[in-house]
């Protein structure tokens, strides 16, 4: 399978370092709060490569998990 972006672990693993742990559904809310509206299925496309993030979406959910873009990277 063809990845379709580069953040799907950090995601999942921020989500979960969280306590308590950020549920997809909480990310989504967050997201929404932010001006960023995805579909139900979104978080776990994504975790699972499945689904492509654009540059807005990136800063939106770096904020929404309180991580650095060049943490979802994996270049810090």
């Amino acid at each position: 399978m063809k990845m379709k972006n580069l953040i799907g672990d950090r995601v999942r693993e921020a989500r979960h370092r969280r306590n308590p742990k950020i549920t997809q559904l909480d990310l989504l809310a967050r997201l929404a709060i932010r001006g960023i509206y995805m579909e139900s299925t979104s978080i776990s496309k994504i975790e699972s490569y499945k689904r492509p993030v654009t540059d807005i979406e990136l800063v939106a959910i770096a904020e929404a998990l309180n991580v650095s873009i060049l943490w979802l990277l994996k270049k810090e």
